[in-house]
């Protein structure tokens, strides 16, 4: 292994387009609405709030994926619980 294949090991490049499987437990800022649901934005993808409450909006929640689109980059989740404010 080179010096430069050492100094690299490990990097990757973060996309703009994050997927999600079932089941994963993250947290996010509820960042808007859509369509009567609540919206959590990674990047250009898009996690739908269903049943969430209004007053998510600018909070940091954690969810959890239930259905998500790898090709459309769109999915929904459930609510879990507010873990933080927004600074603003």
């Amino acid at each position: 292994m080179s010096f430069l294949e050492k100094y690299l090991a490990g990097w990757t490049f973060r996309s703009n387009h994050p997927t999600f499987d079932a089941g994963d437990e993250v947290e996010l800022f509820v960042t808007g609405r859509e369509d009567g649901a609540q919206i959590a934005r990674v990047g250009d993808s898009k996690l739908r709030l269903v049943d969430a409450s209004e007053d998510l909006l600018d909070k940091r929640v954690r969810l959890k994926v239930t259905s998500f689109d790898d090709s459309a980059h769109v999915g929904e989740a459930e609510y879990l619980e507010t873990v933080g404010e927004s600074a603003f």
